[in-house]
């Protein structure tokens, strides 16, 4: 008798495992945004949304497109600024808010400029930071922030510390493409 519930309860771990093999936690797909001209590889079903922010007194409409792992944040967000002058202190008041919103320091960054075409600049910062949720805990962001004329774009890894994977949020962030 023993050895017939042993045997049942070995089978029904058996499945569980087989069925968690077969629904992976990262379930990358192909996004291509139907607001502003990029694709990118989101580990879950996205969800969009819009609103208005304000970067460092430059009034845009943000859209993002997000999706959430546990408790892991991918997303994108993209906006026209109205000069493409502006678009490069747009980038900085971007990563500015969010390191900010972390309570975060920047462990490193990189930025690049370069002319993309006869209208103009091409240019992106990259940036790693570390911080606390509200409550507390060690969280990390992981961010490429981007202009192509007047196009801006955050590309945003963003969750517990210990739960982010690099491997995971390089393959998202290496996927972002702006046409």
């Amino acid at each position: 008798m023993k050895s017939a519930r042993l045997f049942t309860y070995c089978l029904t771990a058996c499945a569980l495992l087989a069925l968690a093999a077969c629904s992976p936690k990262f379930n990358w797909r192909e996004v291509r945004s139907k607001d502003a001209p990029y694709s990118v590889l989101l580990p879950a079903k996205p969800s969009t949304f819009a609103r208005s922010i304000d970067l460092d007194g430059v009034p845009v409409t943000m859209t993002m497109t997000a999706a959430k792992v546990d408790d892991t944040v991918f997303a994108v967000g993209s906006a026209t600024v109205p000069d493409a002058a502006k678009a490069q202190a747009a980038l900085i008041a971007m990563k500015t808010a969010l390191v900010k919103n972390i309570k975060g320091t920047v462990k490193a960054e990189k930025t690049t400029t370069a002319a993309s075409n006869a209208q103009g600049l091409s240019a992106s910062i990259d940036v790693e930071a570390v911080g606390a949720t509200p409550g507390g805990k060690p969280e990390v962001l992981f961010g490429h922030f981007v202009s192509k004329d007047k196009e801006i774009y955050q590309v945003i890894v963003m969750g517990p510390e210990k739960a982010v994977s690099r491997e995971n949020a390089e393959t998202f962030i290496s996927s972002f493409k702006h046409n």
